[in-house]
């Protein structure tokens, strides 16, 4: 496998992949057919915290789930690596303090898309959380990082890989949810101006 990020792409929309400075823009002008398999966010034991799952084929119940993250976990939670491939699926993941954040792709998309979608979600909680990623702060705002990853992706394909924006409009669909005094402080704090000028309408 390459492990420079040039591997073959699927190409939907026959536009070529983003690179250095072009990538905001690229995230920013369209959504993209860009695929992901799945999200996920685990504790330190392998528990799952969140986890969302966009091809029902590759794990049909929710007992398929939990016995993939749990041979997930195991094959990295002692690894200095940042991917690898287990299932016939390409396994992109980070970890931080008692959390571990994966995004899962097919063998054949492209690690450095991959790796966006990864970071987004990553700093999209940062953000939220005031950049108090833990357990127990994700449990709290279960419901917010839930909406980051809704605005990150959609059924697998992949909407946005820019933290800011998508902080911003998880700040716009938080009226109704309530939500901890800390977290509604930064992320209205994230969309100060979006949220001012709805009120006034």
């Amino acid at each position: 496998m390459n492990r420079g990020g040039s591997s073959k792409v699927v190409q939907h929309n026959h536009s070529t992949m983003p690179q250095g400075d072009q990538d905001r823009d690229f995230w920013q002008r369209e959504p993209t057919l860009y695929t992901v398999k799945g999200m996920a966010i685990l504790d330190n034991d392998g528990n799952r915290i969140l986890a969302k799952y966009y091809d029902k084929n590759l794990f049909p119940t929710p007992k398929d789930q939990k016995m993939f993250e749990k041979n997930l976990f195991s094959k990295t939670h002692r690894a200095n690596a940042e991917i690898i491939m287990l299932d016939g699926l390409t396994c992109i993941y980070k970890s931080n303090v008692d959390l571990f954040f994966y995004v899962m792709g097919l063998s054949h998309e492209n690690e450095l898309i991959l790796m966006s979608v990864l970071n987004c979600l990553y700093d999209s909680v940062s953000q939220i959380l005031r950049k108090n990623v833990e357990k127990r702060a994700v449990l709290d705002s279960l419901d917010i990082v839930m909406l980051a990853m809704d605005e990150i992706c959609d059924g697998g394909i992949i909407l946005d890989a820019d933290a800011s924006s998508v902080v911003q409009r998880v700040a716009l669909r938080t009226d109704d949810i309530p939500l901890g005094e800390q977290t509604v402080a930064q992320v209205l704090q994230s969309a100060k101006e979006q949220l001012k000028w709805s009120l006034l309408k």
